[in-house]
């Protein structure tokens, strides 16, 4: 089942993500009550949510505002325009120049960066100079500059590095064969392939990475797999009596959780109004939980990727880039799907089937006790509800899973697959990355993300508590030097409350608190986020990931809510300017003491690339949790059912 446009209803909820008769509609505002010149274009259009204190208090009489947020490019004038359409008044709220802003790479932009590159005469000759005459065979990937002399002399300039890779054939991967050391610079405004620099030819690869068995031959494909194996069974996934969630436009029921979909074309997948009904009562948890940022610099200081540290959400836009997800490939079982609404750079809606999917998952057990003194044994099975969404950024795909589970917990992983960004390299091991086929290699680099979870537990009033436990002195009643506790530091101001870090040894976690709220022992109620990753960058303080990319240097900042700071590298991370996004939230020090707060959590990958890494990527991992700590009372997963298929006798 697939929930499409037409399902939504004519008075959707304020959270609901833009229909596309809702962009065509603001779209055509806009053009009506101002003179958009032809060649302006439409980045990015997303619903501007309407503030928290107004959503607590609507009804279907007083609705708030419908309003649609939209960033604009005037290439011929290089200026970037941000605007802000009122759908329920029917009028333009705001249109304003953002002065300095550089907007995102957009997929049409990526692509006639390509066919520039592709007519430009240097480029041509470098190219013949290593022994590529078919020049359509080339692929050109679009990468952000990041901060350049070049830029910081001229930053009325929109550049990007691209890129070049070459096809043996039209279906070929071309990822197999990159063209090192020529370095072209793009200005994406005018599409004028500003500077090619050769700094020396380096033979292309000789052997192809083709990772579909279609394309398979006898020879001549690293690493010489010929055929798919023939042994493996058969698994299928049934509900017979169907899942046990309900869906009402974006709004989910299972079990005991209900909370709302969205989709941005910024963020892409995200969860609004998270909670958990409990003896008879709706309890909050998240108001809004999003990927706020992905960052990723790479460790290679060679001319063809140096330049390499990409905002993927800032600089390109993840929900444009969704899959398309299918049965039996990206989802097991009984699905539903959500469509999304993107748009293009005309400002035209563009629909992406099945850009979300929703299942459930057995995930084993979920409690388990055995009475060894009577025999007895009491086993309950964990479930989870699953929704996710998979994201193609250039060369990686990104899996986004948000997962809700029986007993309360929340856990968001993000899966890395697809391919790496490859080099190429004469003779012996390269120093900064690890041969993959003969004469390629994967450069070293490192994943980040920032998760931005817009905390209401049990209420807005809330504080974050950092929580280590420390051992005791061999002294007193702790002779045998057993003893060790907790010790909890509150995190009262936003100063307080950057650059903190993930501590192993301490077992540390951040406990988001309500002192309002008490559960039955007469203690506040909590939840508490435990990071899955202690990963932090190897550049070092003073470098450029140092100045555009502050908040992966602490694996924790709380700011105070406010709903214009949404994304932590800032609003435009394109050629940002030091200290945007987090760093410039929290200079202004708010109270952070039983009042809205808003998390943000950065975790990542650390890729030392291997050669099992080619052609394909296999899967790896790496998010956080969000468990229950004096929520509820006791075990909220203690009234599951027993099995119906366990067949032990003793069951009950």
């Amino acid at each position: 089942m697939t929930l499409m446009e037409g399902e939504v209803s004519r008075a959707p909820h304020p959270l609901d993500p833009l229909t596309a008769r809702e962009i065509r509609a603001a779209v055509k505002l806009l053009k009506e009550q101002y003179e958009i010149a032809s060649n302006t274009r439409f980045v990015m259009i997303s619903l501007r949510e309407p503030a928290k204190h107004k959503l607590r208090t609507w009804d279907a009489r007083s609705r708030p505002d419908r309003e649609v947020f939209m960033v604009l490019r005037d290439r011929a004038q290089r200026r970037t325009y941000e605007a802000v359409v009122s759908l329920s008044r029917q009028e333009v709220v705001r249109f304003e120049h953002r002065e300095g802003a550089q907007t995102a790479i957009t997929e049409e932009e990526f692509a006639q960066c390509g066919e520039a590159v592709r007519q430009d005469a240097r480029w041509q000759q470098a190219m013949v100079r290593r022994g590529v005459e078919d020049f359509s065979l080339a692929m050109v990937d679009a990468w952000p500059t990041g901060r350049t002399k070049v830029l910081d002399e001229s930053p009325e300039l929109r550049l990007c590095y691209a890129l070049t890779f070459v096809r043996a054939h039209p279906q070929d991967n071309g990822y197999a064969r990159p063209v090192e050391n020529l370095q072209v610079t793009v200005d994406l405004d005018s599409m004028d392939v500003v500077d090619v620099t050769d700094h020396g030819v380096v033979p292309l690869p000789p052997l192809a990475g083709n990772y579909d068995p279609a394309l398979w031959g006898p020879e001549g494909n690293w690493p010489g797999v010929n055929r798919p194996r023939d042994d493996l069974r058969p698994v299928e996934i049934t509900q017979p009596e169907g899942p046990s969630f309900t869906v009402e436009g974006y709004a989910v029921r299972w079990q005991k959780w209900r909370l709302r979909l969205g989709f941005t074309v910024r963020e892409g997948l995200l969860l609004h109004q998270v909670g958990y009904e409990d003896k008879g009562r709706l309890r909050p948890i998240l108001h809004r939980a999003s990927l706020s940022e992905m960052y990723t610099p790479y460790g290679d200081p060679g001319i063809t990727h140096r330049h390499k540290n990409a905002f993927d959400e800032g600089e390109y836009g993840a929900g444009f880039m969704v899959n398309a997800l299918e049965l039996g490939c990206d989802c097991l079982g009984e699905i539903r799907y959500f469509d999304a609404v993107v748009h293009d750079q005309d400002g035209e809606p563009v629909v992406l089937p099945h850009a979300i999917c929703m299942h459930e998952e057995d995930v084993g057990v979920a409690w388990k006790h055995t009475d060894f003194r009577t025999g007895t044994t009491v086993t309950r099975r964990q479930r989870r509800l699953v929704i996710s969404s998979f994201a193609v950024l250039g060369n990686y795909q990104y899996g986004y899973f948000w997962y809700l589970y029986l007993d309360g917990t929340i856990r968001f992983e993000v899966k890395l697959t697809g391919m790496i960004s490859t080099g190429a390299v004469v003779g012996g091991r390269p120093e900064h990355g690890t041969l993959v086929a003969p004469g390629l290699y994967g450069p070293h680099h490192q994943h980040f993300f920032c998760a931005r979870l817009d905390m209401d537990v049990d209420g807005h009033g809330n504080t974050v508590h950092e929580v280590d436990s420390e051992s005791l002195p061999m002294e007193g009643t702790n002779q045998r030097g057993n003893a060790w506790r907790t010790r909890t530091t509150p995190l009262r101001s936003e100063s307080e409350a950057q650059h903190r870090t993930a501590h192993a040894p301490t077992g540390r976690f951040w406990n988001v608190v309500n002192p309002g709220q008490l559960n039955g022992l007469g203690e506040p109620v909590a939840y508490k986020l435990v990071p899955g990753s202690g990963l932090l960058p190897m550049q070092p303080e003073g470098s450029e990931a140092w100045q555009r990319a502050r908040f992966i240097y602490g694996h924790l900042w709380v700011t105070a809510y406010d709903p214009a700071q949404l994304y932590a590298a800032g609003d435009y991370p394109n050629r940002s300017e030091d200290e945007d996004g987090l760093p410039a939230y929290a200079a202004g020090d708010r109270s952070l003491e039983n009042t809205d707060v808003v998390v943000w959590h950065t975790f990542g990958e650390h890729h030392v690339v291997r050669p099992e890494d080619w052609p394909a990527m296999p899967v790896v991992s790496t998010g956080f949790t969000l468990s229950p700590n004096g929520f509820f009372d006791g075990n909220p997963a203690l009234d599951i059912p027993a099995p119906s298929s366990c067949h032990t006798h003793e069951q009950r």
